[in-house]
Formats: C-alpha cells, sequence, structure tokens
C-alpha cells in the first residue's frame, strides 16, 4: 500500500506455494494474479493504518480538518457590552 499526495495505491501479488511449482496440484478455482488499484482521496483525508483479516484488506482512513478551517465561534460586541454567546456543535 503506497500514499502519495492524494492518491491511494494497492498493489498486490501472490507468492507460488511449494505445490504449485512442483505441479501436484490438480484444479485451481480461483484466478490468482497481481493486480493494482489506484483510489483518488479528498482533501484532509489521510490513512492512518491498514490490515489484512480474514482475507480481506481494511484500509483506515481520517478526515483531518486544520484549525483554520474548522468553524469558530466569535463573540458579538453590543453597546460596550460584550454578549455570550452558546457554541453550537457543528456537524463535520
Amino acid at each position: 500500500i503506497e500514499a502519495k499526495e492524494n492518491t491511494l495505491t494497492i498493489r498486490g501479488e501472490k507468492q507460488a506455494s511449494d505445490e504449485e511449482k512442483t505441479g501436484d496440484v490438480l484444479y485451481k478455482g480461483i484466478a490468482e494474479r497481481t493486480f493494482e488499484r489506484s483510489f483518488q482521496l479528498v482533501d484532509y483525508v489521510v490513512v492512518k493504518g491498514a490490515r489484512l483479516e480474514n482475507g480481506l484488506l481494511h484500509v483506515d482512513l481520517e478526515r483531518e480538518i486544520p484549525e483554520a478551517m474548522k468553524p469558530r465561534a466569535i463573540p458579538i460586541a453590543s453597546s460596550g457590552k460584550v454578549l455570550q454567546v452558546k457554541p453550537t456543535k457543528v456537524a463535520a
């Protein structure tokens, strides 16, 4: 697995087993070949990890928005007094 800029590339290949090398296999039902798949990641998405579990590859992605882009509460001044504004939770 390779993450470069905004592209996530997953490559794989099957290593030949001893049975396949000697030719003792009579029938092979599922084709095993090399593959490569690329995904374009949106801005602020980073790859946190990956794991192979029960034959499935799980890739953990997380969206990290920079502090400068997160919404912030701005107090409103009125007649020299500062009004207290209760911050509301914004959906991410």
